[in-house]
């Protein structure tokens, strides 16, 4: 099986290297860029599978280049970067980024972000292959088509508003959702705020993950969204 085909974009030698080293090292294949206009001419003539990308380069701002890509293309972009603001990281996933790690980060969890990425490309290609009637995620599944929810053998019982957060949680599973997106998803412009949500992501966790040893599918990410992790057959 051929290794994905990844495009850095950083404009800072030290850690542009380190990136890069970090794929060799994994057996990837890359390309790089240290401005966005070539990250752009890169994206169009090389079509990656996935791009790293900065936010603070020397001609163009990190979030520009994430919206004018979405113009086009849904490849997975996964944004490394010094700012460490929720605003930050809020614009860059509302304009389309599917991931945001903080510098300085460490390269276990680049990694793994990566594969987490690479997975939800493999996933998405499976479902356009065979009947999306149902999601399996470990010992989790939804069956759209009877509007049930289960977890093994056990019938989770959710509300309709419950159900639609778990639907769309399912739907991007891997990425992380902003309050923003979630709200407008779910409910529109019906006036529900971001401690209402709170509310109904606690009830819903609770019924899914009813003990600590369970697998945890839902991981919130303070001050900007929540993500529907990707788990193992064993659940």
């Amino acid at each position: 099986m051929n290794k994905p085909f990844i495009l850095v974009v950083e404009d800072d030698k030290p850690i542009r290297k380190l990136i890069t080293t970090t794929l060799e090292t994994q057996g990837y294949k890359y390309h790089t860029a240290e401005t966005g206009e070539a990250s752009i001419l890169e994206a169009v003539s090389k079509q990656p599978d996935l791009m790293i990308l900065d936010l603070g380069l020397p001609d163009m701002d990190g979030v520009d280049i994430i919206k004018k890509l979405r113009a086009w293309s849904n490849m997975p972009i996964i944004v490394v970067s010094a700012r460490s603001e929720d605003r930050d990281k809020i614009d860059a996933l509302d304009a389309g980024a599917d991931d945001y790690l903080t510098k300085p980060f460490s390269v276990e969890e680049l990694l793994a972000r990566l594969r987490v990425s690479l997975r939800r490309i493999r996933n998405d290609s499976d479902k356009l292959l065979k009947d999306a009637s149902s999601f399996i995620n470990g010992n989790l599944k939804i069956d759209y088509a009877a509007g049930c929810v289960w977890i093994g053998e056990e019938e989770i019982h959710l509300t309709p508003s419950e159900y639609k957060l778990l639907c769309l949680l399912a739907k991007h599973v891997g990425k992380v959702l902003t309050h923003n997106f979630i709200l407008h998803e779910i409910w529109g412009s019906h006036g529900y705020d971001i401690p209402t949500l709170r509310v109904f992501m606690a009830t819903l966790r609770k019924k899914i993950e009813k003990t600590s040893s369970q697998t945890k599918f839902i991981q919130t990410h303070i001050g900007v969204g929540y993500r529907m992790l990707q788990v193992g057959d064993d659940g």
